[in-house]
């Protein structure tokens, strides 16, 4: 059995999961809607404030859906009640960003700016010019939402200039040596 695919999903009080005919389960809670369409295979069932997650029989595809579908219901019931974050460090001499509008705008040591604009269910803040937060309660969006900002400028490991996540540790190398001899 999948360690993480027989633990139940708990359901918080102000949240609602709803299964519907196909296996398509909508959350609802107090920072929005989500819904998602699982494989029709898997066996859901909602009993009181515990949703569960079971295999029809031990079959490769089954064995590998089976935490997979637990642990994307988690993120969908985690979103709704709590939201997700992803906190972005821009490091170099004059590497900024800001927020104009439903813009983000970020100088990157490149001669012209970089713009990136909001998608639907992100949010973007910039709390210092050095610092970008996202947030939403779709983790799979944030995350890619914060990766490709990051593609624009990824640190490079010989100064570390480029945008990098906060818990992120860019490993540093040494420059050129000396001169000829």
């Amino acid at each position: 059995m999948s360690r993480i695919g027989k633990k139940p999903v708990v359901i918080p009080a102000n949240v609602t999961v709803n299964v519907a005919e196909g296996n398509v389960v909508t959350v609802k809670g107090p920072k929005g809607e989500l819904t998602n369409k699982f494989h029709q295979d898997m066996i859901l069932k909602v009993e009181g404030n515990v949703l569960t997650v079971s295999r029809p029989d031990d079959e490769a595809q089954h064995r590998a859906l089976h935490g997979l579908t637990r642990t994307l219901i988690n993120n969908m019931v985690e979103g709704v009640e709590k939201g997700y974050s992803k906190e972005l460090e821009v490091n170099g001499v004059g590497y900024r960003a800001e927020k104009k509008g439903n813009q983000l705008v970020m100088r990157l040591g490149f001669s012209h700016e970089v713009f990136v604009d909001e998608i639907p269910g992100i949010t973007v803040e910039v709390p210092t010019p050095n610092k970008i937060v996202i947030s939403g309660i779709d983790k799979q969006a944030v995350g890619q939402f914060a990766a490709e900002v990051r593609g624009k400028r990824p640190p490079e490991p010989y100064k570390g200039k480029g945008i990098k996540y906060t818990t992120e540790v860019i490993r540093r190398k040494v420059g050129k040596t000396g001169g000829k001899k």
